[in-house]
């Protein structure tokens, strides 16, 4: 009987004794070597599972990477912490390591032109790679041609891409924000703003949700956006503009709780209460509880996306033929004090 675990040896000389090949050509179809024929990987493979020998295990670690790309180890990387922590915990719980590595590439050089670090390239140790950060489409367009083993996520991904040929998972921030806006709604709210970066796909994503929610009700949706980075300051900008202009505003749903922080500042500048003037809505759940008053806002549950995300990179890692999967996280409404009723 060969050892499940295709940790032996004389498990691997079995698979190419059955396959009759040799065990380097074993070794190089367990680790995804491009110099081998379809039908030849095909034979081993088919000799393998007779066996009941996994060929991801052969001459591997069990060792997955996580990327963060183009993301300091900042505030930003609070929410990619939680998705981090949950993928090592599903992980951990099944014996695999996880390898935490910083990718920055540009966004206008071309799939392969990019320098992927040597370690990634190493397919003998890194089964497979979970992609975080702010995703620049030419990386996955690397990764596709070269067809490795990884799993995106997809509300992240800047460019020109086609989800239907990657590994995906999403959390639901469009649903999320449709039901927020009826949330806000339901207060009795109509002149309800969306502040925001829509350059960046989250932004986009959740203005969006939003518009569907205030034209569903029959309202204008009124964006007020700005081109700042850092998300505070986008919210400060963004709501002094609003104010500055003496738009009618009676709610805000902002882009994440960092931009709802930025609201809230501009609006104290003007002497404004949150929720007594404006109630103000944020989108997240990370800094949420800890704003004055407390903010309500979509929880995104990120150590679950962790865990789906590490749970389809494994089962791809054993599988590789398998055709590419997608799955959605919903979202949650949490209730706080910087809502009320007009």
């Amino acid at each position: 009987m060969a050892d499940e675990s295709g940790g032996s040896k004389v498990a691997h000389r079995e698979v190419a004794e059955l396959a009759k090949v040799s065990l380097a050509t074993v070794y190089r179809v367990a680790r995804g070597t491009a110099n081998v024929t379809p039908e030849t990987q095909q034979r081993v493979r088919t000799a393998a599972a007779r066996l009941g020998v996994h060929l991801s295990r052969i001459g591997k670690f069990r060792v997955i990477a996580f990327v963060l790309c183009n993301r300091e180890l900042t505030q930003r990387f609070h929410f990619h912490s939680h998705i981090l922590l949950g993928a090592d915990s599903y992980c951990a719980a099944r014996e695999w390591s996880m390898l935490f590595h910083r990718l920055v590439y540009p966004r206008d050089v071309r799939p392969q032109d990019l320098h992927l670090p040597r370690i990634l390239q190493r397919r003998d140790i890194i089964s497979g790679i979970i992609v975080s950060g702010m995703i620049f489409s030419n990386l996955l367009d690397l990764l596709h041609s070269r067809r490795m083993t990884y799993c995106v996520l997809g509300n992240n991904v800047l460019g020109e891409w086609q989800p239907s040929e990657h590994n995906v998972i999403w959390f639901d921030d469009i649903s999320g924000c449709v039901e927020m806006t009826r949330y806000l709604q339901s207060l009795g709210h109509r002149d309800i703003w969306f502040v925001g970066n829509c350059d960046f796909p989250w932004g986009a994503r959740r203005h969006k949700g939003y518009e569907r929610g205030m034209l569903d009700a029959g309202l204008t949706p009124r964006l007020s956006t700005t081109h700042a980075d850092q998300d505070p300051e986008i919210g400060y900008l963004a709501t002094k503009s609003i104010l500055a202009g003496g738009e009618p505003v009676s709610a805000i749903l902002a882009g994440s709780d960092a931009i709802a922080e930025g609201v809230y500042n501009a609006l104290r500048d003007f002497r404004l209460r949150v929720p007594e003037d404006v109630s103000v809505a944020g989108f997240n759940d990370i800094e949420a509880a800890l704003l004055h008053p407390p903010l309500t806002t979509m929880r995104v549950f990120s150590e679950e996306i962790g865990k789906q995300m590490a749970e389809l990179l494994l089962k791809h890692a054993a599988e590789p033929s398998l055709p590419p999967e997608h799955f959605t996280v919903p979202t949650q409404l949490v209730k706080r004090e910087s809502c009320q009723p007009v």
